[in-house]
């Protein structure tokens, strides 16, 4: 992949992979299925189309569970450290990427929050609670 790629990896670092911009979509879920699968207030995702994608390491050791009750939903995971990763959905011929694995900025921003109407009753607004650099 050309220079421009964006490199990605689990938390333990056996799963690399790049991604090569413009991204497709890139969008916080707030649906109960991403905030499950994400185990926080919502899931951000990066869609790209599969030719834009490339697993560099460690995809042997991404596994993929398919939510049994749900027409499309899946997440993987590194079965290593137990971190999501990028996976295919078919259907469209996309990955999805979670942003929070980049390690590089994407220097794309989040274009949009689909289901709010489903967000958590406890999710604040970041702009309305104090922030810290570092824990207090």
């Amino acid at each position: 992949m050309p220079s421009e790629s964006v490199m990605g990896s689990c938390l333990c670092g056996s799963v690399k992979f790049e991604v090569r911009p413009p991204f497709s979509a890139f969008r916080y879920c707030h649906c109960s299925r991403c905030r499950k699968a994400s185990g926080s207030a919502h899931a951000a995702n990066i869609f790209v189309p599969q030719g834009q994608f490339a697993w560099l390491s460690g995809e042997g050791l991404v596994n993929h569970y398919k939510l049994p009750t749900a027409k499309t939903f899946a997440v993987s995971f590194c079965t290593r450290c137990g971190s999501r990763v990028p996976h295919l959905i078919h259907e469209r011929q996309e990955y999805l990427i979670p942003a929070g694995l980049l390690d590089e900025d994407p220097v794309s921003r989040p274009q949009n929050i689909i289901f709010w109407g489903s967000r958590a009753p406890w999710y604040v607004e970041p702009q309305e609670i104090p922030k810290f650099d570092e824990r207090p």
